[in-house]
């Protein structure tokens, strides 16, 4: 499902060029009285996203003096190029690719909240293979959608594993993870999300084996984080205040009622792109939940350690050229 190019920046000159006065254009009203948002999502609606549709039906950004307008991306990088660019006030993005868009390309944009306290990426195969820990991937061949980030993890799990990194063959399957196991083109896949391709594999008979990158030597992460421009964070945080205090509401809801709100996210699905199968959506949200929030780290929140664990990580395996200041990829916004 995570149909993502990581470092893909360089459509960010055009966008930034056009970014100017569209701060005050956004802080204009509907007519209402409400500041109307925009805010782009990483991908189509899943249950991931469930807790900002049931945000918006419960009436919580309105309460906070907002409307928002949830858009699912046009392209790949929207959610960080729209917001860079003055298009999108809030884009739901990646922990990594925030780091390199600001090392590597000056971005404008910072991470103003954590959705997934952990990662949900996974080294995913048919059980068949036996395939449970990095050396399992000695003499293998592990599809991936070319990027350069899921490179990084498979050569990390295995030098933290005590095992050659060039034993493995990496495959440029693109988008086409799942089919490119059950045709046998491939050992084992990266890429692929524990809360969505696992529960859609078994629905579809096929039992699977997975790994977490994290257990074998990588720095944990947030799979996905809530990012806003520099101007906007720092001319207006009260309304970004307001934006977080309304989804934590609707995650409170998720979480007491998630059957009422997996509902909402399935009347707010598309269709036409990306419908969705109501029981794994019920698998991803069970699985889900407990990691949007756990016992040590409250829904939304964030940690310097966290940002600096990875920017030390993503240095040492050569994705970004030099550390930034953890200031300059995650800002702190009280709700």
């Amino acid at each position: 499902m995570k149909k993502r190019v990581f470092a893909a920046i360089a459509a960010l000159t055009m966008l930034l060029g056009g970014c100017a006065g569209r701060q005050t254009e956004n802080a204009s009203d509907n007519g209402d009285g409400l500041r109307e948002l925009t805010v782009v999502l990483d991908w189509y609606p899943n249950a991931l996203h469930a807790f900002l549709y049931q945000a918006e039906k419960a009436g919580y950004f309105a309460e906070e003096g907002l409307t928002v307008n949830i858009q699912p991306p046009a392209g790949v990088n929207d959610a960080m190029s729209m917001v860079a660019a003055g298009k999108a006030d809030i884009g739901l993005y990646y922990q990594q690719d925030v780091i390199q868009a600001r090392v590597q390309q000056d971005v404008p944009i910072k991470s103003i909240a954590a959705v997934v306290q952990t990662p949900l990426n996974i080294v995913l195969s048919l059980k068949d293979e036996n395939i449970t820990k990095p050396e399992d991937l000695v003499g293998k061949t592990v599809g991936y959608a070319g990027t350069e980030l899921s490179e990084a993890l498979i050569r990390s799990v295995m030098k933290n594993s005590g095992a050659d990194p060039s034993d493995v063959t990496m495959v440029d399957v693109g988008f086409e993870l799942m089919a490119s196991m059950t045709t046998g083109n491939v050992d084992a896949t990266i890429g692929c999300l524990v809360n969505h391709e696992v529960p859609q594999m078994e629905k579809e008979g096929f039992a699977v084996n997975y790994f977490f990158p994290d257990d074998f030597g990588v720095p944990k992460y947030y799979e996905g984080i809530f990012l806003a421009s520099d101007e906007m964070i720092a001319n207006e945080p009260e309304v970004l205040a307001g934006f977080l205090r309304a989804c934590a509401k609707g995650f409170d809801d998720f979480q007491s009622n998630t059957d009422e709100v997996l509902q909402v996210l399935l009347d707010n699905q598309d269709e036409a792109n990306f419908a969705l199968d109501p029981e794994v959506e019920k698998q991803s949200c069970e699985t889900l939940l407990p990691l949007m929030e756990t016992a040590d780290a409250p829904f939304l929140s964030q940690t310097e350690a966290c940002w600096q664990e990875n920017i030390n990580w993503m240095y040492d395996e050569g994705l970004i050229s030099e550390k930034p200041d953890v200031s300059e990829v995650m800002a702190s916004i009280e709700f």
